[in-house]
């Protein structure tokens, strides 16, 4: 429902330093025995949407100038005074995504203010409340010790949050099943669009691919997932389809129509879809309406199977002796068994061949599968679908074939290699192949990689083989061979601290590096942290610690340690620098290996003030990543589900 909202908050005058906020200016205020203050009538909003807040903050505040209107619109960020010092970057994220949206969009930002309030315990990240954004203190602070990682987070999260005054506020989904319509866009804009015009050195278009394209596909291939749209006629619902397949898949998808369309199209039809329903509501099929009036074809008749049907397709890539290849299309499970009732669905699917002739590389754009199969002519030997990893489908070739591609990798893209390698793991995971051709690939690929995302695949992919044999020891100690052997040769050529020059992805790079090595056991590696961390332990003292490094640094410290690296990350945790210590602090803490320290980690658990309800889903999730600690987590997730499985610990479900 959309109505405007007036209101008036009331204080006593002897608090002097209470601040008074909601998604509207004030205009008045009286002061008698008490502070009355009253706001102005906003727009028409959703009630969901309506928030006031009144506290003891601080505020940061810039200001931004609209070249469609002409007017100056007042920004400010509000938190606790001792932490004011951490939210510039967060208020001028805002400050940059205002006027690119406006631009985009073609539609001024109407309120006459936009107002970020940090929060300490939050049950969301953060909430688009229009005109006054909440959020959490990992969502919007951080320092000069914060990491690289953090510093993303807080980029694309008030990305996402500012791109739903847009999505969601001046346009509101009629009801909550195209809840999608709000948040795959603002994960489209948070994640990818923003950033790449902000800040293109962290190449958030390849990230997407393992933040979101991955994690989509992940959770739509088992049976228990849910199409992008989905019926929710019960209100008790909701909570459950804020999930991947809502922001994760939803923005793919997305992306995926992007691509096809080409941004301009995509980018008018978007902007005839939200100056149609200003102040209003809408469903997917206004969506498609705006998109086909720009495109001049029809959208919805292609791209519904993609939002109403759950899942998502495999293309089967077969070498026929003439030269020509069949494509075949089928549900993809990570079960490796669909059947036939569950296989109904036929995709429209953009195939996008890549092909590489004499080094020069094209792609066939114009290449579509809309059949259960078709048999098609490719230009050259060296090929793959899917270019750049755009469309919401997996990828299965020969043994043979995927052979060629780890040698041929590098005349593709990074987009190529990240997906060529998720595509890799998850039919292995399946038992659509063998993992020998899923090594066979990355052992190819990972001499003659220097970039970090397809590195991070390949880490991903490890780690789930360990995770699949996590009580075979002998399987584990192979594995853990295995990492060592791809990726120390990357932390000697590239040491463990930062140069000034340095590129993100070069500094990601190092961080995973470190980490993976020392995770599977590398003596040296794990030495050089350990003595990294003793200034700390002695002296309060972290800077031989690189911000980037700190996690890893904790966690070697507590697992290789004893009670005094444990002691001393409880107090960190319990009085960080800053908010994203605080959470490494706290997995850290999760990695406990001695018995008694696992009790006192399982006592913190269950003490709310040790453990703050918005952490504890990162703490359980960090637990059941010990190896030592998972039954005992599985048992306390059973035994406390009354508490854990409470709306406030949503994300708890993930550690199914």
């Amino acid at each position: 429902m959309n109505a405007t909202s007036t209101g008036a908050w009331s204080s006593d005058d002897l608090d002097a330093a209470l601040e008074h906020n909601t998604n509207a200016p004030t205009p008045s205020a009286s002061n008698d025995d008490w502070v009355i203050t009253k706001f102005d009538t906003t727009p028409k909003i959703s009630t969901y949407l309506v928030a006031y807040a009144c506290g003891e903050f601080g505020h940061l505040s810039t200001e931004f100038h609209s070249k469609l209107t002409g007017k100056t619109i007042p920004l400010k960020i509000y938190v606790t005074p001792n932490q004011l010092d951490q939210a510039q970057f967060g208020l001028d994220v805002a400050k940059w995504a205002l006027p690119v949206y406006e631009e985009l969009f073609e539609i001024a930002y109407p309120l006459p203010k936009l107002d970020t309030l940090v929060a300490h315990d939050f049950e969301y990240g953060a909430m688009e409340n229009w005109g006054l954004i909440t959020g959490r203190t990992t969502a919007y602070l951080c320092s000069e010790r914060s990491s690289l990682e953090a510093i993303k987070r807080i980029g694309s999260t008030q990305c996402h949050e500012v791109a739903h005054m847009w999505f969601g506020n001046i346009v509101t989904m009629k009801w909550w099943d195209n809840l999608w319509l709000n948040e795959a866009f603002a994960t489209l804009m948070g994640s990818i669009v923003l950033p790449e015009r902000i800040w293109p050195e962290w190449k958030m278009t390849s990230q997407f691919i393992n933040d979101h394209w991955a994690r989509a596909l992940s959770l739509d291939s088992r049976r228990s997932s849910h199409p992008i749209e989905v019926d929710c006629s019960d209100p008790n619902q909701i909570g459950e389809i804020f999930d991947a397949i809502s922001y994760s898949k939803g923005a793919s998808v997305l992306r995926m129509l992007k691509g096809v369309v080409g941004d301009d199209k995509f980018f008018k039809g978007v902007s005839l879809y939200l100056k149609k329903h200003l102040y209003g509501n809408a469903s997917t099929s206004d969506l498609w309406a705006g998109i086909a009036e720009a495109v001049g074809e029809d959208i919805g008749e292609v791209m519904n199977n993609w939002i109403l049907k759950i899942g998502f397709p495999v293309v089967s890539v077969d070498e026929l002796p003439d030269g020509q290849v069949r494509l075949t299309q089928h549900r993809f499970l990570i079960t490796g068994d669909v059947k036939p009732e569950e296989d109904e669905t036929v995709w429209w699917i953009p195939l996008e061949i890549k092909t590489v002739t004499d080094g020069k590389t094209s792609v066939d754009h114009d290449a579509v599968l809309n059949a259960r199969s078709a048999t098609l002519n490719v230009a050259s030997d060296i090929f793959k679908l899917n270019s750049d990893t755009v469309g919401v489908y997996r990828v299965m070739y020969s043994a043979d074939r995927l052979a060629k591609l780890g040698q041929q990798a590098q005349q593709f893209s990074v987009e190529d290699r990240v997906g060529l390698v998720s595509d890799a793991a998850a039919l292995t995971a399946a038992g659509y192949s063998k993992t020998s051709s899923a090594l066979d690939l990355i052992k190819a690929l990972a001499p003659t990689e220097s970039e970090y995302l397809p590195f991070s695949g390949i880490a991903g992919f490890l780690s789930g083989l360990a995770a699949i044999w996590w009580e075979d020891d002998a399987v584990r100690a192979a594995v853990d061979r295995l990492r060592v052997a791809l990726f120390r040769p990357v932390v000697d050529r590239l040491g463990y601290d930062h140069g000034e020059k340095d590129e993100p992805t070069v500094k990601q790079l190092r961080t995973l590096a470190v980490s993976v090595t020392a995770s599977a056991g590398d003596k040296d590696v794990v030495a050089e942290l350990k003595k990294r961390f003793q200034p700390l332990l002695k002296h309060g003292d972290d800077s031989r610690i690189p911000p980037d490094l700190q996690g890893t640094v904790f966690r070697q410290a507590v697992i290789h340690g004893g009670a005094a690296e444990y002691d001393k990350l409880v107090a960190v945790y319990n009085n960080p620098p800053n908010p994203s210590t605080k959470l490494d602090a706290l997995s850290a803490i999760a990695s406990a290996k001695e018995p008694a320290l696992l009790d006192r980690s399982f006592e913190m658990l269950a003490n709310p003030q040790s453990v703050k309800d918005q952490d504890v889903a990162s703490f359980l999730t960090d637990l059941a990543a010990n190896r030592v600690a998972r039954r005992r987590t599985v048992k306390y997730f059973e035994d406390n589900w009354d508490t854990v499985g409470h709306p406030s610990c949503r994300n708890c479900a993930n550690l199914g």
